[in-house]
């Protein structure tokens, strides 16, 4: 047997803003040529790169938010993925949760919450351990637009989300918001849930 491909970390920002009487979710679809999650709906995201352990930044995560993301990584890690979050969030989308500066973002990772982390099939040839970050899309800088990676870009309500195509991951990250903001409950009080596989079955561990 073919020993697991090791999964490589990534993080993913899940931006909400306030829609009337709903509240919406940023979300696109990847083209259908992609490796990975080819014509899904997702959120702006992507792999930790090197750079983002030595980028500058505005502001660090909050204490809660760092300790949190720490205990899957360490303190560098968990920054780093607070980064990416942020700089994949600005490059796919156009928004800017920091300032952007002579082209480059210096992101506010204060303003991230720690919502859920998910690691990929073992037989999966692409294998991610992804982190899911919140944030309001309140004072954000830049026009929605982005790179173009990222197909049908635009705010969302989480129910109609849900009817659209996406992963299972994504389905339990919608439902985990929904259920959040329903209950109003603040994120530093909710235990993370790690969304794994086990003999190819899709699985929840706190």
């Amino acid at each position: 047997m073919l020993r697991p491909v090791r999964p490589r970390d990534a993080a993913s920002l899940i931006l909400l803003r306030s829609g009337g009487a709903e509240v919406e979710v940023l979300m696109g679809r990847r083209a259908r040529g992609h490796r990975f999650l080819p014509d899904v709906y997702v959120f702006p995201g992507g792999r930790v790169d090197a750079q983002d352990y030595v980028a500058p930044s505005h502001s660090g995560l909050r204490e809660h938010v760092q300790t949190r993301v720490a205990l899957s990584g360490g303190a560098a890690r968990a920054r780093a993925l607070g980064v990416t979050a942020l700089r994949e969030t600005w490059e796919e989308t156009g928004l800017a949760l920091g300032e952007v500066r002579n082209g480059c973002l210096l992101p506010e990772l204060h303003r991230l919450d720690y919502l859920a982390r998910a690691i990929t099939p073992p037989a999966s040839p692409i294998r991610f351990h992804a982190r899911f970050f919140v944030a309001e899309a309140c004072g954000h800088e830049g026009e929605l637009g982005g790179s173009g990676e990222l197909l049908d870009l635009g705010w969302r309500p989480i129910a109609e989300c849900l009817r659209m195509p996406v992963a299972d991951v994504t389905e339990f990250v919608l439902a985990r918001i929904a259920a959040y903001i329903g209950k109003d409950a603040r994120l530093d009080s909710m235990d993370v849930p790690l969304f794994c596989y086990r003999n190819g079955k899709a699985r929840v561990r706190g």
